[in-house]
């Protein structure tokens, strides 16, 4: 089956646009100066203003340096882009130290660099950018001005409160920053491996296209090559024996005959004149078992005769896949042998594929097919540690589920070992025609 690896999709560092980190930063300064207007006019507290519009100012004017020297759209190296997130911590930081440290309630703001590292940064970065914001609230704790009051009535927090708020920001910053990049690193992988899908279903469909064009070449190709033996025949009987042509002329029609020969067999595979269009499901199975013959585990495939007649269904590169690519790890896991086990009626089509191995292991069992998750055993255990990522079963079930099968794994019952894959589709969604032009959505 078609070998994917998780290199063709993975992305060896992250990227984030320019642009991107700059509408987040003109917004921060948009909002520091809103509160510095409505904190310096409307509610009339005394505090270094000009200070902190000169911060903002200085940060407006690197956001704009930038805009100007590079193009928004690029995107940056990782510690580029981290570079700036640590450069926005420092300056909120410098604005806390002005208005009161972690007296005041914007320190909660520190989340904010950390979290979006987290979802677009290396976990190495975002924690760096954490460690930084860590160390600026600490510092906050102990060093800043007043916090903007009413001077008739100042604000006096007990130590405790504010060890309380430093405490509540670091764990925020870890607890929230891990939850983010859990869940971004979960969507990633999910979306790398639906895109090995996505390949590995257009390289089935190529294949199933080569087969049309067999038959479309078979089919153009019979009247020139019948042309060709005609006239080289008619020239054979006018030329005498012993003309040195007669041998050429001879070895012309064995050829074209060759050629027709060929042809034919092409032609002969499909009676509908459209070679690997339809196969019925013993056929399926035969072309699904057939690579892995070969590979010293003896595979049984028995086929349960019912009253209704065996189901046909298209040629889908899904399924071929699927089924294919679940019997390949079948093989690798078991001991001495495989089973494919198919029966069918009136409603349901379904193939049965177990081993003889160790089974699946109980951690692992309701977490089967999701994408980079494998326990594969193998002699060469450094390939399969790059290759053996889950991508396969996630694959095969994606392919299988899409064109309108159930999967299902579960373990033999003691004392019998090994385990069960069960794919099951109902009869009138397998030998639907257009399941040939590819999986339903």
């Amino acid at each position: 089956m078609t070998d994917v690896a998780a290199s063709d999709f993975r992305l060896p560092h992250r990227y984030v646009r320019l642009d991107t980190i700059l509408r987040l930063r003109w917004l921060a300064a948009l909002g520091q100066l809103t509160a510095i207007f409505i904190v310096a006019h409307g509610l009339e507290f005394a505090f270094p203003a000009i200070a902190c519009v000169a911060i903002v100012g200085v940060s407006a004017l690197l956001n704009l340096a930038l805009q100007i020297a590079f193009n928004p759209m690029q995107r940056l190296e990782p510690v580029y882009a981290a570079a700036l997130l640590a450069l926005n911590i420092v300056e909120l930081a410098a604005l806390l130290f002005l208005t009161g440290g972690l007296q005041n309630p914007f320190s909660f703001l520190f989340l904010g660099p950390v979290l979006i590292s987290a979802t677009v940064l290396p976990i190495r970065m975002t924690v760096g950018l954490g460690l930084l914001a860590v160390a600026c609230a600490s510092a906050l704790v102990f060093f800043h001005l007043p916090l903007p009051w009413d001077s008739e009535d100042p604000l006096v927090l007990p130590p405790i409160y504010l060890f309380g708020v430093w405490l509540s920001i670091v764990l925020a910053i870890g607890v929230t920053s891990l939850y983010a990049f859990q869940a971004t690193e979960e969507a990633r992988k999910l979306s790398d491996a639906l895109a090995a899908t996505e390949l590995v279903l257009t390289r089935e469909q190529h294949l199933t296209q080569l087969d049309g064009l067999a038959a479309a070449a078979a089919h153009e190709l019979g009247t020139p090559l019948s042309t060709i033996f005609l006239i080289s025949r008619e020239l054979e009987k006018a030329v005498d024996d012993n003309d040195p042509l007669a041998s050429d002329l001879k070895t012309l029609r064995e050829q074209a005959q060759r050629c027709r020969d060929i042809l034919a067999k092409i032609t002969q595979l499909s009676s509908s004149g459209a070679p690997f269009d339809r196969m019925p499901l013993s056929t399926l199975i035969e072309e699904a078992v057939a690579p892995h013959r070969d590979f010293g585990v003896a595979i049984k495939v028995r086929l349960a005769v019912a009253a209704t007649r065996e189901p046909v269904g298209a040629r889908n590169p899904a399924i071929l896949y699927g089924v294919g690519n679940i019997l390949e790890n079948a093989v690798d896991f078991a001991r001495t042998t495989v089973e494919v086990n198919a029966w069918w009626n009136a409603d349901t089509v379904e193939i049965i594929i177990s081993d003889d191995g160790p089974g699946i292991a109980p951690d692992m069992l309701k977490r089967i097919g999701e994408p980079y998750l494998s326990r594969r055993r193998s002699a060469d255990e450094a390939h399969r540690e790059r290759a053996g990522l889950g991508l396969g079963v996630f694959i095969a079930r994606t392919l299988l589920e899409r064109t309108g099968a159930k999967v299902s794994f579960s373990n033999r019952t003691f004392p019998d070992h090994g385990a069960v894959v069960q794919i099951a589709w109902p009869r009138a969604r397998f030998e639907a025609e257009e399941s040939a032009a590819g999986p339903a959505d």
